[in-house]
């Protein structure tokens, strides 16, 4: 037996040999790291309303600023969307802290759609679509806008009161006279005799005497 595997290991080429030497161990793979924050550390307390859901967004800081934690509290606490929102807001933080760029979570969260959504008193979001809409258009108003929006004396984005003519589900009038998009919520712009939305190219049957006539 012995000798029999001497001789397989002799007709073995030394080209072929080198390769399997070559090749890396397990051991030699590279380990996601995480970054953790430290145990005292900076944090920014958001409260935010979204359809009349009421909640706040913490979020704590690395010492360059950036956000490395994020923490969902809803008003109704041991609701199934409070729970939901925590687990979510957990996820997230351990992306950030194993290198998942904020402006990816933002790209893939942002205008993501499903109830609760509703108005905002964020004037620079307006409609949001839903919680993980809200939440992280706020991020990147906040972390990563290159031109950052008006603030107040916390540093928070300038807060306006909504709109008081437009209706609950977000389909009313507003200050232009053009209502809300019955799909997206954006504020739609007249187009002729109706109005259209610049999200979604969706149009409304707003008309008088004639039919509406839309590009």
């Amino acid at each position: 037996m012995e000798k029999s595997i001497a001789n397989t290991q002799a007709a073995v080429s030394p080209a072929a040999a080198a390769t399997v030497q070559s090749l890396p161990s397990t051991e030699a793979v590279t380990q996601p790291s995480r970054r953790r924050l430290p145990d005292e550390r900076k944090a920014v307390v958001h409260h935010f309303s979204v359809g009349g859901h009421e909640g706040y967004l913490i979020v704590g800081l690395y010492d360059n600023g950036q956000p490395g934690e994020i923490f969902i509290r809803m008003a109704k606490a041991g609701s199934t969307i409070a729970g939901l929102m925590d687990s979510f807001g957990i996820a997230v933080s351990m992306a950030i802290q194993y290198g998942v760029p904020l402006r990816a979570l933002t790209d893939k969260f942002s205008h993501t759609r499903f109830e609760p959504s509703g108005w905002t008193p964020v004037k620079e979001i307006g409609y949001a679509k839903s919680l993980a809409d809200y939440i992280f258009r706020w991020l990147a108003l906040k972390f990563l806008s290159a031109s950052p929006p008006q603030t107040g004396a916390d540093g928070n984005p300038t807060i306006v009161p909504a709109p008081a003519s437009l209706a609950r589900d977000g389909i009313g009038q507003s200050e232009a006279n053009t209502p809300a998009c019955k799909e997206c919520g954006t504020i739609m712009s007249s187009n002729g005799s109706c109005d259209k939305c610049g999200n979604c190219g969706s149009t409304s049957g707003r008309f008088v005497e004639s039919p509406p006539q839309c590009a």
